[in-house]
């Protein structure tokens, strides 16, 4: 199960706020702001959302660079 520090830690890593969580997966701000608080968990698949998220920005990064140097 994932902690509120983990997801804060994940969200950071992910460089995304809880608006800008929210609009990628179109739900509402709220929804996502009442997870980890008054006993509600997080959703299961959160954490491999942010995991395999953050791990596409390296990989756009990665391309990113290989492209301007050709």
């Amino acid at each position: 199960m994932l902690s509120k520090d983990e997801f804060k830690k994940l969200m950071n890593n992910a460089n995304l706020s809880k608006k800008d969580f929210a609009e990628k997966l179109e739900v509402s701000y709220n929804a996502i702001n009442g997870w980890g608080t008054n006993g509600r968990d997080y959703p299961y698949w959160v954490k491999s959302w942010l995991e395999n998220y953050i791990k596409a920005q390296k990989y756009n990064k990665i391309k990113d660079l290989i492209k301007n140097d050709m």
